[in-house]
């Protein structure tokens, strides 16, 4: 992966992370909205994962956001 690639998908995580303390649930709960297991949500917080497009549409929905908010998010801090 190149080094923009990889600096995405840190700033991805802590988009995800930001709205996530915003709407005040722990990552467990975010699993459980999701879908996703609580140890996946932990490893793209953290910028480990190269997410799907599908997950992206299921951390908006559980963060009760849109996935081009998300994304929109990650451009402006990158």
């Amino acid at each position: 992966m190149g080094k923009r690639t990889v600096n995405g998908l840190v700033l991805f995580g802590k988009v995800v992370r930001s709205h996530r303390e915003a709407l005040g649930i722990s990552q467990e709960e975010l699993a459980a909205r999701s879908g996703l297991h609580r140890t996946y949500i932990g490893s793209v917080e953290r910028g480990e994962r190269n997410i799907s497009l599908k997950n992206i549409f299921l951390f908006a929905a559980a963060l009760e956001t849109s996935a081009g908010c998300l994304l929109t998010q990650v451009d402006e801090l990158g």
